[in-house]
C-alpha cells in the first residue's frame, strides 16, 4: 500500500508531550487520547509532577501520562497491596501506584539516583502517600538477592514494575519470578524500545537505542518462552509487557 499523506508527515512535530513514547502512527490521535481521556482524569498531584518533570533535562525517561493512567487502573483491578518498582526517576509511575494502593499498601522503590526521586518527593508528600513508599538508593540486584536469600519474601508481591537498565532485565526476571506471588503481575516497560525491535540492522538509530535493542529483543524472546508466566505485550507508551505468574 502506498504511504498516505499522514504517513509522510514531517517528524518535526512529533514528541511534543513529555514522556511521549507512543507508537501510534498519528500524533493527532495520541493527542486526542491524552486530551479526551487522560488529562481530564489525571489526579492533580500527577499533573503537578508531570509538569515538574518536564523541566528536567532527562524528561524523556519519565513514564507517559497514558501509561501512568493504565498502571493506576491495573493496580486497582488486581487489588494490589504489596508492590515493587525498579527504576523510579522523579516518581511519576511511583505516584500513580501509590495513589492506587490502599492506605496500608506498600511500595519497595529502588533507583540508583536519589536526587531525581527527591525532585518529585514534595509532590508525593503533598499527595499524602509518601508513607507507602520505602525508597532504597542503589542497584536493585543486590537487594533482590538479599530478599531471596532471606526466604520470607518469596511470593509476597502482588505487582512489580520494572523501568530500569534494559541490559539487566533478564537478571531482574530471574529473581522477580520468585518474589511475585502466583497470580501476581510483573510489568516490564520499554519492550518495544522506540519501535527498534523491528528496525533493520542498518537502521539509523540513536546510540543508546541501538545499544539496548538486543537486550530488549532477548528479553522478549525469553518472556515468550517462559512457561511460568502468561504474557500480554501492549503498545502503551514505549511498549509494556505484563507477565502473570502461573507457577
Amino acid at each position: 500500500m502506498a504511504p498516505t499523506h499522514e504517513g509522510q508527515q514531517s517528524q518535526a512535530g512529533r514528541h511534543q508531550e513529555v514522556g511521549h513514547k507512543s507508537l501510534l502512527q498519528s500524533d493527532n490521535l495520541y493527542q486526542y487520547i491524552l486530551e479526551t481521556s487522560v488529562y481530564p482524569r489525571e489526579p492533580e498531584p500527577m499533573k503537578e509532577l508531570r509538569e515538574l518533570t518536564a523541566k528536567h533535562p532527562w524528561n524523556i525517561m519519565t513514564t507517559s501520562a497514558d501509561e501512568g493512567q493504565f498502571l493506576n487502573m491495573l493496580l486497582k483491578l488486581i487489588n494490589a497491596k504489596n508492590t515493587m518498582e525498579i527504576g523510579v526517576y522523579t516518581g511519576y509511575s511511583l505516584l500513580a501506584t501509590a495513589l492506587a494502593l490502599p492506605d496500608d499498601g506498600k511500595i519497595l522503590a529502588m533507583d540508583i539516583n536519589r536526587e531525581n526521586y527527591e525532585l518529585g518527593l514534595p509532590v508525593i508528600q503533598k499527595a499524602g502517600v509518601a508513607h507507602k513508599i520505602d525508597f532504597k538508593e542503589g542497584p536493585a540486584l543486590p537487594v533482590l538477592d538479599q530478599m531471596i536469600d532471606a526466604g520470607k519474601y518469596h511470593g509476597t508481591f502482588d505487582f512489580i514494575f520494572v523501568d530500569a537498565d534494559k541490559d539487566n532485565y533478564l537478571n531482574y526476571h530471574k529473581r522477580l519470578i520468585e518474589l511475585v506471588k502466583v497470580g501476581g503481575i510483573i510489568g516490564y516497560d520499554n519492550t518495544l524500545w522506540n519501535g527498534s525491535v523491528v528496525a533493520p540492522p542498518d537502521a539509523p538509530l540513536r546510540k543508546y537505542v541501538l545499544y539496548y535493542r538486543d537486550f530488549v529483543l532477548e528479553l522478549n524472546r525469553a518472556l515468550a518462552a517462559d512457561p511460568r508466566i502468561e504474557i500480554c505485550q501492549l503498545p502503551v507508551g514505549d511498549g509494556i509487557t505484563l507477565c502473570r505468574r502461573i507457577s
